[in-house]
């Protein structure tokens, strides 16, 4: 894992391209590589920026007349001053490409309303709620998990991170252990949230898809719980398609029904992607 020093990346100098009507254009304030496939980074919160947390904004660079603009669930909790991300690295994505050379100081465009449906208000209460992702699907969960209001609504929060590589698990585990050591949301942390990770190809202690440790009843045993059930459980689940299809089958069958934001419910479903 690296942390970017403050600087300035080689094709980041003073942009050429003006900046669009109704945009706003914030400076990076760190970005930390995890590993060849993922990263995170930090910028600058305009002080009218508004979002719940779990939601998603879109975000670009100022890279050409009309800039590419994908969706990026927003990783800090609604309370921070700054605000955080965590993305792939896709060689070739028309965004990502050239978002994996940002350092410190350069700029970011973000447009101004953020939306998205992994929002407490989208589910109804419940004793427990469990965060379902994999890769970089785990980004909305760390707004969620370190803001009051979730702790609030549930009594336990179940996170789970699926990866294909223990590295790739670095930012959970990281997350994790800043939720729970952390002053403010540490007290609220204390013995109710799990962090509950895996792997499907690189070696770790718990392996498989997280569909399977689902189905074979592995998770509710390592974790002390019954099966889903709509009655104590709530669902957020945000990753990968296969993934996404997959559980929401599984707890389909398990009867629970979908929410929204105008109709709350007992799961809800990410669909916002990155490239």
């Amino acid at each position: 894992m690296q942390t970017a020093d403050f600087g300035r990346s080689a094709e980041a100098s003073a942009s050429a391209f003006p900046i669009p009507a109704n945009v706003y254009a914030e400076k990076v304030v760190s970005v930390t590589h995890y590993t060849d496939r993922l990263f995170s980074f930090r910028v600058t919160r305009p002080q009218s920026f508004r979002f719940r947390s779990g939601e998603f904004v879109m975000i670009g660079l100022p890279n050409a007349e009309r800039p590419v603009f994908r969706a990026y669930s927003i990783a800090s909790p609604a309370w921070d001053d700054e605000l955080e991300f965590f993305s792939i690295k896709v060689p070739d994505g028309p965004l990502t490409s050239h978002l994996q050379k940002i350092v410190a100081g350069d700029t970011i465009l973000l447009r101004q309303k953020a939306t998205g449906t992994l929002v407490l208000e989208a589910l109804t209460p419940a004793k427990r709620l469990y965060m379902i992702s994999t890769g970089t699907g785990i980004a909305p969960f760390a707004s969620l998990i370190r803001d009051p209001e979730t702790y609030e609504k549930f009594g336990q929060i179940v996170l789970t991170h699926t990866c294909r590589d223990v590295a790739e698990l670095e930012y959970g585990a990281a997350l994790y252990r800043q939720s729970v050591e952390d002053p403010l949301i540490g007290e609220l942390t204390n013995g109710r949230l799990t962090y509950y990770a895996s792997t499907t190809r690189g070696k770790f202690p718990r392996m498989g898809r997280v569909t399977t440790l689902i189905e074979d009843g592995t998770l509710f045993t390592d974790i002390g719980a019954e099966p889903f059930d709509p009655a104590n459980d709530r669902i957020m689940i945000c990753g990968s398609m296969a993934m996404l299809h997959d559980v929401k089958a599984l707890v389909g069958k398990a009867g629970f029904a979908e929410g929204s934001h105008s109709a709350p419910g007992d799961f809800v479903v990410e669909r916002a992607f990155v490239g």
